[in-house]
């Protein structure tokens, strides 16, 4: 049996092997993806960043961030995903599938982390309104965006040394449009249980702190918000809660489903059309909801 280090290049099965749908599909996704570097990039940009003077809040500087994670995590899905399309064989090298997989792990609790971070800053500007600019000052706010960062990639670096201990023992073929955990456990043949209990245990321990902390701060929102007499007070709040309650939703929704289970071919499946919305969809969406409601950020 062939470890992962013996195996040259796997096969991506991609969306479909329909040439017709193929056609349709580039021009769709390579569509969705121009505008989702439009939108994030645009997020990113310094004027819109910090030329206005009502952009100076530490949310704004949140939002980059969380558009930088989104602009790469698509980048690093879709571009490969729109040259397979094109091409008949659909190979990726060995190396090339660790390079993608690593940044996908590496990226995902770090998005998970900024958007925690995000619904404590909302809580801090409601709740303690003033005490908000000396403990949510952009000097404060880069220290806890920084440690995801670190965090995310160490788990990255030893789930990728884990799928080195992989046998593979047949089929290269990996039923997804991308080199993903799930999809790439159900083609092994070895060492197949202890990665599969340690991914539902990092993935568990990742969500779980994170939605911890944004249901939490929501909570105490909600209940501040309730208090408030001002009606155009509580919209206010409702519609800043209410877009990131959606963002979370998607993000969490989508992960959950993906990973949070045995990778069987059922869910690989599956989880093959939940990761179309995840990976292209989601970082589309991300700058409307948060951009749509905010007068000036359109």
């Amino acid at each position: 049996m062939p470890n992962f280090i013996d195996v040259t290049e796997f096969v991506l099965l991609g969306l479909t092997s329909h040439q017709e749908l193929q056609v349709l599909f580039t021009v769709v996704f390579l569509a969705v993806h121009m505008l989702t570097l439009t939108g994030n990039i645009g997020l990113i940009f310094h004027v819109l960043i910090s030329i206005s003077l009502q952009l100076q809040s530490s949310m704004h500087f949140f939002l980059s961030l969380l558009s930088f994670v989104d602009v790469w995590f698509s980048s690093s899905v879709t571009l490969k995903m729109l040259g397979n399309l094109l091409s008949e064989t659909k190979p990726i090298s060995c190396v090339g599938c660790l390079v993608q997989s690593c940044f996908l792990i590496a990226l995902v609790p770090v998005e998970a982390r900024i958007l925690a971070v995000m619904a404590f800053d909302g809580y801090m500007a409601i709740c303690n309104p003033l005490l908000y600019g000396r403990k949510m000052s952009r000097t404060v706010c880069a220290r806890p965006i920084s440690v995801p960062y670190v965090y995310g990639f160490s788990v990255s670096l030893t789930c990728t040394l884990w799928t080195y201990g992989l046998c593979f023992c047949g089929s290269f073929e990996i039923n997804q449009f991308y080199c993903a955990d799930p999809a790439l456990i159900k083609i092994a043949c070895g060492g197949v249980h202890s990665t599969e209990r340690t991914m539902i245990v990092i993935a568990g321990i990742n969500f779980t702190r994170s939605l911890s902390v944004v249901l939490v701060s929501c909570t105490l929102i909600t209940a501040a918000v309730l208090c408030m007499r001002s009606a155009d007070g509580r919209r206010k709040a409702f519609s800043t809660c209410g877009s990131h309650l959606t963002a979370v939703t998607l993000f969490y929704g989508t992960l959950l489903s993906m990973y949070l289970r045995r990778p069987t071919e059922e869910s690989v499946e599956q989880g093959r059309i939940v990761a179309v919305f995840y990976t292209t969809v989601i970082p589309m969406l991300n700058p409307m909801i948060y951009s749509l409601r905010n007068k000036a950020v359109k």
